[in-house]
Parts: structure tokens; sequence; C-alpha cells
């Protein structure tokens, strides 16, 4: 149980910062009836989950047997992490979804596949970030961690959806900043984490 409450929390901490995947969930809950947000939920949730898993087991798989790779990984990823927390910590949010119009359907499976599948910095994170997990993970537990991530995926995405349908009138920037500085402190954590893994395997 504890590894899922850490892949969960993982999970959440990488897919919270205001990126092209929440301002696109955020429209529609603004401008779409309830159904239609929330099938549009399930879909980014799907090629989300989609890409975390092949970041995870790719990427895992292939390190798994070569320690040089679970060094570099661990370090490398260790590092990037604490500057992706950085950002997060002296980001300037930017909140504003009118540039956004409302997709079909067919549309919206499109731009779902799109900003996930096709963000270069989604998939390096994400392979940094699950790989080094993976490497650190005994064989045994990598399944709860992923599926804890998996999760994370379903339950933030649904959860922003209903948050913005009842309660977008309370959103304000600074609220926001805050999500981001939560996150970034939960990331940088998870770099530590990372990172004495990686001392102890020198």
């Amino acid at each position: 149980m504890e590894i899922f409450l850490q892949g969960l929390t993982m999970g959440l901490a990488y897919l919270a910062p205001i990126g092209a995947q929440n301002l696109f969930i955020i429209n529609t809950a603004l401008t779409a009836p309830l159904g239609i947000a929330l099938v549009t939920a399930g879909i980014v949730a799907f090629f989300d989950i989609s890409l975390a898993l092949a970041c995870f087991w790719g990427i895992g798989l292939v390190i798994e047997h070569s320690l040089l790779l679970q060094k570099a990984l661990l370090g490398g990823g260790g590092l990037i992490l604490i500057y992706l927390a950085w950002q997060l910590l002296h980001a300037q949010v930017q909140t504003d979804t009118s540039a956004y119009s409302q997709p079909t359907l067919w549309q919206t499976a499109t731009l779902a596949f799109t900003v996930t599948w096709f963000n270069p910095q989604a998939v390096i994170d994400g392979t940094l970030m699950l790989g080094a997990f993976r490497s650190s993970l005994p064989a045994d537990t990598a399944s709860l961690f992923i599926s804890g991530v998996a999760a994370a995926s379903c339950l933030w995405f649904f959860g922003l959806t209903g948050i913005f349908k009842t309660c977008c009138q309370n959103l304000c920037p600074s609220h926001m900043q805050w999500i981001n500085r939560i996150c970034g402190a939960v990331i940088f954590v998870y770099a530590l984490k990372l990172l004495y893994t990686f001392g102890q395997m020198l």
C-alpha cells in the first residue's frame, strides 16, 4: 500500500502543474456540458496513462540490465527533478483559457493525443521520472507504483473537471500559484530520494 501511495503522490505532483493538458481540461469544464467534460477527462487520462506505462516499463526494462544506465538515470533524473521543482516554485501562473475553443469528440481525442505524446518535455520528464523510479523499486513492487500513477491520472483529470464545473468562480491566480509551489516541494523531496539511491549505488 505504501508503494501505491508513493506512485499516487508522485503522479499527482507531476500532473498538477498548469500546462497544455490541464488548460485543455479546464477549458472544456468551463464551456462544455458535464457529460462532454467527463468524456474529455477520460480521453486525456487514457493517453496520459498510456504514456506513463510506456515510460515506466519501456525504459525500466532496458535499464534493469545495465548498472551504468541505472546510475546515470538516477543521478540525472534526480538533478532534473530538482530543476523542475525550482521552476515550479518560481513559475508565474497563466490562467487565461480564452484562446481555447470547444472541440468535437474527434478533435478532443486528437488534441489529447497530441498534447500528451507529441510533447517532448512530457516524454522526457516522464521517462526520467518514471524510468528512474522503476530502477529504484524492487521488481515485485513496480506494478503497485505504476498503478498509483495511473490512479493519480484519473483522480487528477476527473477531479479538475469537477472542481472547475462547481467552484471555478472562486479560483484566482494565487490559488494556482500555491498548487505549483506544493507540487514543486513534493517533486523536490522525490528528487532527494533518487539522489540518495544514486549515492548508495556509488
